[in-house]
């Protein structure tokens, strides 16, 4: 009992700042694309800050803890500053998962460099043995969970990104028929996380995508 209890403590440790990392770059990603585009609310309202505090919504972000799935609280944008409302909106909606990707490509890469140069290290003493574990225990979760976000961002359905990018495609009025249900969905998605229904399928997903890119990064020649 108290073994999993300690081992509870230490992946939040490991989580937390993983996800206050993860989610603060999604939403800067937004509202930085938005403003390379035309549109200076995000940054007007103080939202292109690595603040986590600016960044965070309560319910996707203990989604993003208890079940590695989750969402930030969405940076404003006015679609009105966009010179083609559309595909800005879409590209502006894609720059958050697209983070994620980068982010979890670099630790992924960043992961097998190390792994690299302890195996080839002398035998390290247990605290110095326990701190390389630790930082590819890390850089691990940082992986997954940016991929985790990325990947579920893009479901489209609202408050999720997807639904910013596929369903501008839509015609206003069915749009705006949507959205306004986001906050019913959002308690759908945290019930189905909850069961299983949405974690389970995403989670592989999100496993066959890390092999990939552990793939492409075992072909560099330094590694």
């Amino acid at each position: 009992m108290l073994a999993n209890i300690s081992d509870k403590i230490i992946e939040l440790l490991f989580v937390i700042p993983c996800v206050l990392i993860a989610l603060t770059v999604h939403e800067v990603a937004h509202g930085y694309m938005a403003f390379r585009l035309g549109d200076p609310t995000a940054r007007n309202l103080g939202r292109l800050t690595l603040n986590p505090l600016k960044h965070l919504d309560p319910i996707g972000t203990l989604c993003m803890i208890l079940f590695h799935f989750g969402w930030a609280k969405p940076v404003p944008i006015n679609s009105r500053y966009f010179k083609k409302p559309r595909r800005d909106m879409a590209l502006t909606a894609a720059a958050g998962p697209l983070s994620n990707f980068i982010m979890a490509f670099l630790g992924a890469l960043l992961y097998a460099i190390l792994y690299t140069v302890f195996v080839n290290l002398p035998a390290p003493t247990n605290f110095l043995g326990y701190l390389q574990i630790a930082a590819l225990q890390l850089l691990q979760y940082f992986h997954i969970l940016n991929l985790s976000l990325g990947m579920f961002n893009l479901i489209p359905v609202p408050p999720l990104d997807g639904s910013r990018i596929f369903l501008t495609f839509l015609p206003a009025k069915y749009y705006f028929g949507i959205m306004k249900y986001e906050r019913y969905i959002q308690i759908g998605l945290m019930i189905l996380l909850y069961l299983g229904l949405l974690s389970r399928p995403l989670s592989a997903l999100v496993s066959w995508l890390s092999s990939g890119m552990f793939k492409v990064i075992s072909f560099l020649p330094f590694l």
